[in-house]
């Protein structure tokens, strides 16, 4: 599987989506849907982005219960996104569920991956406030085994932890980073951060990138950029 920059349109409505996804013209970037905009415009948005030819990675990061996660992914796989996650720490048999309310009656489904932490999260943090006393990387490790054991395609992690992903559980196991920025930009509340041409190097198959493409004056110029640094 090809790599590919997901944007982040963490966006408050339809009318500044679309806006900004006008300004492609014609191109037709893998775009991210995360909380703010499916809370603020529901099912519809994402089918309004589907049918305009994007591929669609819906960030609704679900947890509860075992059945009611299933029957939510059941109702997401009408969506026809082509990706979605919840998190790793939900248990293996929350993410078995969830797998099985994915799959539609002819087998298929979207891609599904765990998240394992968040690159808000450091170890100072986790342990002071999480409770968790293992070192960060081994918490992303373990609950990076767990996805692959439930039969997940991948997590989302830092992309600094890309690569020992790929190592301890396969090339194949796919993932999907956030934290990247470019060398001259901000971190903003990222801890675990570096930059597309370091992840790409590491080995994150996906990054998932918002203000440094978003929030440039130019941002098909800035995706331009992460493309060429990340794709190559």
């Amino acid at each position: 599987m090809g790599k590919d920059v997901i944007i982040a349109c963490d966006f408050s409505s339809r009318e500044q989506t679309l806006s900004f996804l006008d300004r492609f013209e014609g191109k037709k970037p893998f775009v991210k849907i995360g909380m703010e905009l499916f809370y603020a415009e529901g099912p519809e948005i994402v089918r309004e982005i589907k049918r305009r030819g994007h591929r669609i990675f819906l960030d609704l990061k679900l947890c509860d219960i075992p059945n009611t996660v299933q029957k939510a992914m059941r109702v997401l796989s009408r969506l026809e996104v082509d990706m979605t996650n919840l998190h790793a720490f939900g248990t293996v048999a929350m993410m078995e569920a969830a797998l099985e309310g994915l799959t539609r009656p002819d087998g298929t489904r979207p891609l599904l991956i765990a998240v394992t932490q968040l690159t808000s999260t450091d170890e100072e943090r986790m342990r002071r406030e999480l409770w968790i006393e293992k070192p960060l990387d081994e918490v992303v490790m373990q609950y990076a085994g767990l996805a692959r054991s439930a039969g997940l395609d991948g997590v989302v992690c830092s992309p600094l932890e890309a690569g020992k992903v790929h190592a301890a559980l396969g090339a194949e196991f796919l993932t999907v980073t956030p934290g990247v920025r470019f060398a001259d930009g901000d971190a903003g509340d990222q801890k675990r951060v570096t930059t597309p041409a370091r992840a790409r190097e590491i080995g994150s198959d996906y990054i998932v990138v918002g203000r440094p493409i978003t929030a440039d004056p130019d941002p098909v110029e800035a995706y331009a950029r992460c493309m060429a640094e990340f794709v190559g």
